[in-house]
């Protein structure tokens, strides 16, 4: 299979500008993916630290979308909303099938892999890196009303209206 491409662009510089505020994580903005964080590895979300959101933060969404996969909609690694607004982290892990770390009331919504949980980097055999794009969107209204089946895609535009900032974290991976 020839996986020559362009590169696709960032899919967030498409969408309205809004605050930005620090994003950390278990390897470097724009490093290498540790292991743990590849599907067929470890296959553990990271642990996730921000800080500095917007005023009027009511609730969080915490994603993991890779725009390098080769299909015209990317892939869905892993979408959780309803974090609690004074939620400032998430521990390596969290994303196991069930939410079990997940903080009281957060949901994690099925990815690409059609699992109700993290799904780690698994880019195509030669493929270049691809890009895992961890984003935690702060919204101004407590909770979305989405079902557990929410597609992913539907629940980003669900929440467009209440985003009021983003932090970013992105790791690379090849296999």
């Amino acid at each position: 299979m020839n996986l020559d491409r362009p590169t696709p662009p960032d899919p967030y510089s498409f969408l309205p500008k809004v605050a930005t505020f620090s994003l950390e994580g278990d390897f470097a903005d724009g490093g290498q993916l540790p292991d743990d964080q590849v599907y067929a590895k470890g296959n553990a979300s990271p642990a996730l630290r921000w800080s500095g959101a917007p005023e009027g933060t009511k609730s969080y969404a915490v994603t993991c979308y890779d725009p390098d996969a080769p299909t015209p909609s990317g892939f869905w690694h892993w979408f959780v909303a309803n974090v609690p607004g004074d939620c400032t982290q998430l521990p390596a892990g969290a994303g196991v099938e069930h939410g079990g770390s997940l903080p009281h009331g957060a949901i994690q919504l099925a990815n690409d892999f059609g699992t109700r949980d993290f799904g780690g980097a698994a880019p195509p055999q030669g493929d270049r890196p691809h890009r895992y794009m961890f984003v935690v969107a702060a919204l101004d209204v407590e909770r979305l009303d989405l079902e557990a089946d929410t597609h992913a895609a539907k629940a980003s535009f669900m929440m467009l209206q209440h985003v009021v900032g983003r932090a970013f974290l992105t790791g690379l991976y090849a296999a």
